[in-house]
């Protein structure tokens, strides 16, 4: 996995939403200074003009906002896009914390907040978002599976990826939404041995506090749902000191 120290913050672009001046000239210096393109706003109409005319790779968002509550923009930036969001706010109150996350924040900073701390924040998240975009694109690389479209077969199993249906001789198997992130995962590497560490970073980043555990508990659910004997896995295989390998 690369390490967030060697992650290329160059051609980030972060947007302060702040409407106290001060703060969000404070905000905006601190981060050009630390490598990265910054632009600002005092609104949400000043940053749905930046937002339409830039690609932003993060938002740092002020909840008390003049023309609209930053919590109910949270809610909409999210509905639109996967843009990083991290709420920066005199507020609080644990509910407004818990609500900003419910909402799709990936981030809650109160002020007054450590400028470093919140550094390592951002570059803890836009590392995040650039793993999973890698991963989103390693599982369209699907070419080493026999596929006819989104249609790919192992033993009697045919797994459609876009309709999300996994079938055994026509009968549908029902997949939880991480059991198919995994299965979908291990479809795209098929006979590769693929780490807990590689598997976290090709399922949804957005599992609760996700960790080897994590792996472990969904490849054992899989082996229960597709394998015959799941004691004596015939496709998810167990390389130990490795991670796991996709027979098929």
């Amino acid at each position: 996995m690369q390490n967030v120290k060697e992650f290329n913050l160059k051609n980030k672009h972060i947007l302060v939403v702040e409407d106290e001046a001060i703060t969000r000239a404070k905000l905006v210096g601190y981060f050009q200074h630390e490598g990265y393109q910054v632009s600002e706003a005092a609104s949400k109409a000043e940053m749905n003009v930046v937002l339409a005319n830039h690609h932003i790779d993060l938002v740092m968002l002020d909840i008390n906002l003049p023309d609209e509550d930053g919590l109910m923009i949270t809610r909409t930036l999210r509905g639109q896009s996967n843009i990083g969001i991290i709420l920066v706010t005199g507020r609080i109150d644990a509910i407004d914390k818990i609500i900003g996350l419910e909402m799709g924040a990936d981030d809650y900073v109160t002020k007054p907040f450590e400028l470093r701390e919140l550094l390592v924040r951002v570059k803890n998240l836009l590392w995040r978002i650039s793993l999973t975009t890698q991963a989103n694109n390693a599982l369209e690389d699907v070419s080493k599976v026999e596929r006819d479209d989104d249609l790919f077969y192992f033993g009697p199993y045919s797994f459609d990826i876009s309709k999300r249906k996994l079938c055994l001789n026509g009968e549908q198997i029902k997949l939880t939404k991480a059991e198919y992130d995994m299965l979908v995962a291990f479809s795209a590497h098929p006979e590769q041995v693929l780490s807990r560490e590689k598997l976290l970073t090709l399922i949804d980043h957005r599992v609760e506090a996700p960790n080897d555990r994590t792996i472990d508990v969904l490849v054992r659910r899989l082996r229960n749902k597709i394998e015959s004997d799941p004691k004596n896995p015939a496709y998810l295989i167990t390389v130990h000191g490795e991670g796991y390998l996709f027979a098929c």
